[in-house]
């Protein structure tokens, strides 16, 4: 298992609609690919905005690479998201689950 990390600050007052635009459009395409197990929006207070790390978990890079291309690392952020952003990272860290509680 494949845990994919992604932070992202969005301005203060695009905070609640990133979160929208995360459970209506992202995660239902996540759903849809094959090998994609969970995810998760983690957000905090910032100076600039408001911090979202966004977590998924998947069942291989093979299945991480039907969502960003061959470059598994590269971060899939659309126009309407970045244009709700302050900024935000340009490549995914990836990390094995060697350890899960449930």
């Amino acid at each position: 298992m494949i845990s994919r990390h992604w932070k992202g600050i969005s301005a203060r007052d695009q905070a609640d609609a990133y979160v929208s635009h995360l459970k209506a459009e992202t995660f239902p395409a996540l759903r849809a690919i094959p090998g994609f197990v969970r995810a998760s929006i983690l957000r905090r207070t910032v100076a600039k905005g408001t911090e979202f790390q966004v977590i998924t978990v998947w069942e291989s890079l093979d299945a991480i690479r039907a969502f960003s291309g061959q470059d598994a690392e590269v971060a899939v952020v659309p126009p309407v998201v970045r244009d709700m952003m302050v900024e935000f990272e340009e490549r995914a860290s990836h990390y094995e689950i060697v350890n899960g509680t449930t």
